[in-house]
C-alpha cells in the first residue's frame, strides 16, 4: 500500500515545526493517521530536520503499535500519539512540541486561562493540565501513559478535542492536534501564541478574571458552530 500523500503533509507538518519557531534541535514531532489503513506516520526519533525526507517517515499500526513500514526507530514519543488516535476517534494528527511558552505554564503546572477573544477563537475554554503520572507510570509505559492521562483528563472534564485542540503534560510539555497535520501544526503554532498573550496578560494583570462566557462562546462558535458566519462559504 502507498502512503506518499501521508508522508509528504506528515513531513509538511514536521518541517512547519522549524519554520515557526516551535522546536529546537530534535525536540518535537508530528503524525498523521490514516484510519482506514489504521496506520499513522511518524517522524523517526532524534532525525535532524535538516536531512529529514518523507521516506524517512515511519508508518505504525494503530492497533498494535508496532512498525509496518520503514527502516528507522520511530520518535519516541510514538506511543503517546498511538493512545491519542485510539482514545479521540475524530482526530486525524498529532503534534508534540517543547515550544517555549506553552512547556512554560507546563513545567509551572498551570493550565493556559483562555483571557481573550485570539485564544476563544481557537479553543473552547482553558487548555487543560492533565495530572501528574505516578511513579509506576513513569517506570512501566512511561510515554503511553503520558497520552493516557491526556484522554483521561479530557474524560474527567467532559472535554470536546475537536473544541479544545491541545493539552498540557506537568513539568513536561504540549500536545496539540487536528483533523489534519496542517492542522495540527496550526493549532499548535496558535498554542503557543495563547500561551505568550496569557503569560504577559496576566503579568499585566495578576488579577484578571477569564474571559466572559458570552465572548468565549460567540468567538469560538462563530467559527467552529453549526452557524459558524466566519470566513467564507464552502462551495
Amino acid at each position: 500500500m502507498s502512503f506518499g500523500q501521508l508522508r509528504e503533509d506528515v513531513y509538511r507538518a514536521n518541517m512547519g515545526l522549524v519554520e515557526a519557531g516551535l522546536v529546537l534541535l530534535t525536540w518535537g514531532n508530528a503524525s498523521g493517521i490514516d484510519r482506514e489503513a489504521g496506520v499513522f506516520a511518524i517522524k523517526p526519533s532524534g532525525v535532524d530536520y535538516d536531512s529529514l525526507t518523507p521516506a524517512d517517515l515511519v508508518m505504525v499500526s494503530v492497533e498494535t503499535g508496532e512498525v509496518v513500514e520503514g527502516d528507522m526507530r520511530p520518535s519516541s514519543d510514538t506511543p503517546s500519539h498511538l493512545a491519542l488516535y485510539q482514545g479521540f476517534a475524530t482526530i486525524g494528527a498529532v503534534v508534540h512540541t517543547h515550544s517555549h511558552y506553552a512547556t512554560a505554564w507546563a513545567q509551572a503546572c498551570r493550565e493556559i486561562p483562555a483571557l481573550g477573544t485570539t485564544h476563544a477563537d481557537q479553543c473552547y475554554g482553558a487548555v487543560p493540565l492533565c495530572r501528574p503520572l505516578t511513579a509506576a507510570e513513569i517506570d512501566e509505559a512511561y510515554e503511553l501513559h503520558s497520552g493516557k492521562v491526556i484522554i483521561e483528563r479530557f474524560a474527567e472534564q467532559g472535554l470536546n478535542p475537536d473544541h479544545v485542540p491541545a493539552a498540557l503534560l506537568p513539568g513536561h510539555g504540549p500536545f496539540a492536534w487536528g483533523k489534519t497535520p496542517a492542522k495540527s501544526l496550526e493549532n499548535a503554532i496558535v498554542l503557543e501564541e495563547m500561551a505568550r498573550l496569557a503569560l504577559d496578560t496576566q503579568a499585566l494583570s495578576p488579577g484578571i478574571e477569564k474571559l466572559q462566557p458570552e465572548l468565549l462562546d460567540k468567538h469560538f462558535l462563530r467559527k467552529h458552530g453549526p452557524g459558524a458566519y466566519y470566513g467564507q462559504a464552502k462551495k
